[in-house]
């Protein structure tokens, strides 16, 4: 059996973990190893839209193949928070790219942040960051995070990432179904 690279763009082990588990559920008979790599997004530390959001994923995967030419797939994740009817919802888009170029896209459930929180983050901090305050915790975002957090381990930040890798792999485990544009 052949051992694939991927190359995740986050040294944050529940994003490395997360990816590599969607890499198994949707490639049981295939080997992966996982390599984390510290890029930027090239957006705002706090993404602001679902639109910026996307953008980051995107451009942390082009990083991380720039960073480690190496792989055989590329992997993005960009938590953002969007305002909403004055409310701010919370998600994460993640970006796959595969060596031959292919690319799959996956979004998360979106969930609405408590007050307090999208206060916190209007005023500049980051969602993580932000919790932490509300919730009395150290460096929840590379833990359960806000939505582990809010669902008291129902849902938990690591699960949450992997169904939405599982989706951003759908063209790859149905490339017939999927044309390269």
């Amino acid at each position: 059996m052949i051992m694939q690279k991927i190359i995740i763009a986050s040294k944050n082990p529940v994003k490395i973990n997360a990816a590599l588990d969607g890499f198994k559920q949707m490639f049981p008979d295939e080997a992966f190893e996982i390599e984390g790599v510290s890029v930027a997004s090239g957006v705002s530390d706090q993404s602001m839209s679902n639109v910026e959001t996307l953008q980051g994923a995107r451009q942390r995967v082009e990083s991380a193949y720039a960073a480690c030419p190496y792989g055989d797939f590329w992997v993005g994740i960009e938590g953002g928070v969007e305002e909403k009817e004055n409310e701010m919802e919370a998600f994460a888009w993640i970006v796959v790219k595969s060596r031959d170029g292919r690319m799959g896209r996956g979004r998360t459930a979106a969930f609405f942040l408590p007050p307090r929180i999208a206060e916190l983050i209007r005023e500049g901090k980051e969602l993580g960051e932000a919790d932490d305050i509300v919730f009395g915790k150290t460096n929840s975002k590379q833990d359960n995070g806000a939505v582990g957090l809010l669902t008291d381990d129902v849902v938990h930040r690591q699960h949450y990432y992997t169904h939405a890798t599982v989706l951003a792999l759908i063209p790859f485990k149905n490339r017939d179904l999927y044309t390269m544009a």
